[in-house]
């Protein structure tokens, strides 16, 4: 049986996403909010299609991908009351690549289930560039079976999919995730400030420290740009401010407040930008720290 697929959220990973999946040779409904976001293009550019309404992309899926904002958004899109668990077929299989934190992906998995649906939480590292190449890790939480039944529509988007337990598993393991990329990104800005102050081209240190013991993802695609001022989003500050929001509370739940010294350092600079240029600069990519320090 060839897989239906949907995918609700066509922004800069969704829209990227979903076009290596059509490349792949999937059949794939796509479906955004805003009906005139650019990022639209890299799906309908290579045969995939746009359903006019939630309802019309999802009436057939087997499966639905949701690559959304923020819990607000995943809640109303997958299980409010014009969601699409209220338009899809009995045992459709709803996986979210949003970052929303555990307790709200048991709460939607809850809602989905009840009515007899099933759900993975899905989310996803490797930014934009790893959206647009297919490289991408995906952390999944829920049934094994569920995640071996679309590991090939996963594969078409991801080089890394790891099982890491039950529902909200791969949400725990993301926001351990995106504890370590806000912080390696402090340590990038401060580098290429001593860097600078030193003499040394900024070029060099991503290609020597970046094949040695300091080597990161960050370093290797960020490096450059915090050190030229390419502030252009693959992942947008506004979205790591949530995701840290998340770990925050995290910390901040159970029978004592974790102190988390350097999170609440990046949460700090991450804030101090994003209030720039009237609050416009909450839309620029995470390496935009650097103007914290300038």
């Amino acid at each position: 049986m060839t897989l239906k697929i949907a995918f609700l959220g066509l922004g800069v990973m969704g829209g990227a996403m979903s076009a290596n999946l059509v490349k792949r040779g999937f059949s794939v409904t796509g479906w955004n909010r805003t009906k005139d976001r650019p990022t639209i293009a890299a799906f309908t550019s290579v045969g995939g299609t746009v359903a006019d309404t939630l309802s019309e992309a999802v009436k057939d899926a087997d499966v639905v991908f949701s690559c959304l904002g923020d819990v607000p958004d995943v809640t109303e899109v997958l299980i409010g009351e014009q969601g699409a668990l209220n338009f899809v077929k009995a045992n459709t299989l709803f996986v979210d690549t949003s970052t929303i934190g555990s307790e709200a992906a048991k709460a939607i998995a809850n809602a989905l289930m009840h009515d007899g649906l099933r759900f993975l939480d899905a989310p996803v590292s490797g930014g934009d560039v790893g959206a647009q190449n297919g490289t991408l890790t995906f952390m999944v939480g829920g049934e094994y079976a569920d995640l071996q039944e679309c590991l090939p529509l996963f594969e078409a988007m991801g080089t890394n999919i790891k099982h890491c337990g039950a529902i909200s598993s791969g949400q725990a393991v993301k926001l351990c995730n995106q504890s370590l990329v806000s912080i390696y990104m402090l340590a990038l800005c401060e580098t290429m400030q001593i860097a600078k102050k030193m003499g040394v081209d900024p070029q060099l240190v991503v290609d020597v420290c970046g094949s040695g013991a300091a080597g990161s993802w960050a370093l290797t695609n960020l490096g450059m740009k915090v050190a030229t001022g390419d502030f252009q989003a693959g992942f947008a500050i506004k979205h790591m401010l949530k995701d840290l929001r998340l770990v925050s509370e995290i910390s901040q739940s159970g029978k004592g407040a974790e102190n988390l010294p350097a999170i609440a350092l990046a949460m700090e600079n991450f804030l101090k930008v994003s209030q720039l240029d009237e609050g416009q600069a909450a839309e620029q990519g995470t390496q935009a720290m650097i103007r914290a320090y300038l």
